[in-house]
């Protein structure tokens, strides 16, 4: 699995597919991850549970809420990322930086 990053207020994170975001996907929203369309909610949330559940692995701290990431990511980011996981994009870096 290729690495991915994603930037938030100039701070980047590991973003991985993993067993704890499926699981966390599930706890947010009350859906399977394999029930996903093209939602742009759903996309977000799924992208948000990836970041958690890498930066916990890792051991980076993440301390933003689903709303606080949410106003940090725009559309997009969250095709970049979609792209990145997809391998349409190699190397692909999504960046989320929140203008000040």
């Amino acid at each position: 699995m290729k690495k991915v990053e994603i930037t938030i207020n100039s701070k980047a994170y590991p973003c991985r597919q993993t067993m704890g975001a499926m699981l966390r996907f599930k706890m947010e929203t009350g859906q399977e991850v394999s029930d996903i369309s093209n939602d742009v909610t759903d996309m977000c949330t799924y992208l948000f549970c990836c970041i958690a559940s890498a930066c916990k692995h890792d051991g980076v701290e993440f301390g933003l809420s689903l709303m606080d990431f949410a106003d940090s990511v725009t559309l997009d980011d969250v095709a970049a990322w979609t792209d990145a996981i997809n391998g349409d994009a190699a190397g692909v870096e999504a960046s989320a930086e929140k203008k000040s």
